[in-house]
């Protein structure tokens, strides 16, 4: 009886699922795979996006199942039980969502996939989600996805006021004037562009525009709280240093850090704090900024840290944030998506062992780049190219 209630509640689920807008990395699924995890924060689509893989591909009948891993049904029995009982019933599709509020979840998926090849998994999780911890090794199994918030270029579609497909590094570099002159024609981004910045990341701004900075805070306080500590099996004191690391650099991004500062301030050794930021990083709450000389590593001290994107920052400071912090957190937060992004010897960011980019208002001059070749900059507050200025929002059209 139970097994049917969580029959009838998918059925009800399924009805309500908008169909007009996708995100970005639906065409980037490879949905005939046997095993897929798709992870990422919370708030930025996971669950609207494998439902509506569900109502538009799948059959909804007895083959066709989609369960959140909080429900009631998995007190009482496990998730082994619970599959096998899918697969006697002609199960075949088969949709775990929030995967890491199940305890101990990666051996029994393990057992699922060996026992049930008859079955397709698809499975959601936190940003923290470890995927090769614990007594089921999936990394070998799996292919994994991360879903980010909305690109700009999403958010013009979501609004319903620009349909533009993404855009590559090179060709936004090279063809920029032709972009903006198109794009310029038919909508003026900047208004639209601020409103991004502020609410335009999270899908869920538009349930209660209004309300959306308090439930963000919401968000970021359950991060702390739970998904971090279930995903990662962190105890009480270490959540607690995390949120007050959190505190700390909230006051004062972007900054280098100083890393002995900062650990005397909180009361943790060099390794320990280093190793929350990294925590923090993959919990998508900040961004860290390495040196392009010495690389991404556990014992290497980020050249400068950033809150993961502008509504944070509008959370948590929601009046008069720094526009240059605002406008450096969207560049790094929309072109890591897709690209390596490292601290340059001089200008602000150098991506893809490429390309170096200076960040800044429309009378950025950009004399520290001026003898350097492939180096741009990417100027807020113009709506076309013009030289080496890139209009800041046109990198939003990336993903």
């Amino acid at each position: 009886m139970t097994y049917d209630r969580l029959q009838q509640w998918f059925y009800k689920t399924i009805l309500a699922v908008p169909r007009e807008f996708k995100r970005y990395l639906w065409d980037q699924i490879n949905w005939e795979s046997r095993f897929i995890i798709i992870t990422g924060a919370r708030g930025v689509g996971k669950t609207t996006m494998i439902l509506q893989y569900i109502k538009e591909q799948l059959p909804i009948n007895e083959q066709t199942l989609y369960v959140r891993m909080d429900d009631l049904y998995f007190n009482r029995y496990s998730l082994v039980e619970f599959a096998e009982e899918f697969a006697s019933y002609n199960g075949k599709y088969l949709f775990l969502d929030e995967i890491h509020k199940y305890p101990g979840w990666s051996r029994e998926v393990k057992i699922i996939y060996d026992q049930f090849p008859e079955l397709k998994l698809v499975l959601t999780g936190s940003s923290t989600t470890e995927i090769s911890k614990g007594e089921g090794d999936l990394s070998r199994r799996a292919l994994f996805y991360h879903l980010p918030g909305l690109s700009f270029r999403e958010y013009m579609e979501f609004e319903n006021i620009l349909k533009h497909n993404p855009v590559t590094l090179d060709d936004l570099i090279h063809h920029s004037i032709e972009m903006t002159l198109d794009i310029t024609e038919k909508i003026h981004p900047l208004p639209l562009f601020n409103d991004y910045l502020k609410t335009g990341y999270y899908p869920f701004y538009k349930e209660d525009p209004e309300g959306f900075h308090k439930r963000l805070n919401q968000i970021i306080n359950t991060t702390l709280d739970t998904d971090i500590p279930a995903s990662l099996l962190l105890d009480y004191r270490a959540i607690f240093n995390m949120r007050k690391l959190l505190g700390l650099i909230t006051e004062m991004v972007p900054f280098k850090p100083n890393i002995t500062k900062l650990s005397q301030q909180i009361g943790l050794s060099r390794e320990s704090l280093i190793k929350y930021l990294h925590y923090l990083k993959k919990a998508d709450l900040i961004e860290l900024l390495f040196s392009s000389r010495k690389g991404v590593s556990r014992l290497n001290k980020p050249e400068k840290i950033y809150l993961n994107n502008t509504n944070i920052i509008f959370a948590l400071h929601p009046t008069h944030p720094n526009i240059g912090n605002l406008r450096e957190t969207f560049f790094i937060n929309q072109l890591f998506v897709n690209h390596h992004v490292s601290y340059p010897e001089k200008g602000d960011f150098w991506v893809d062992n490429t390309y170096l980019f200076e960040v800044g208002g429309k009378s950025k001059t950009g004399d520290q780049i001026v003898h350097t070749d492939n180096a741009w900059i990417a100027a807020d507050d113009i709506e076309i190219s013009a030289g080496r200025k890139i209009p800041l929002w046109l990198f939003g059209f990336l993903y």
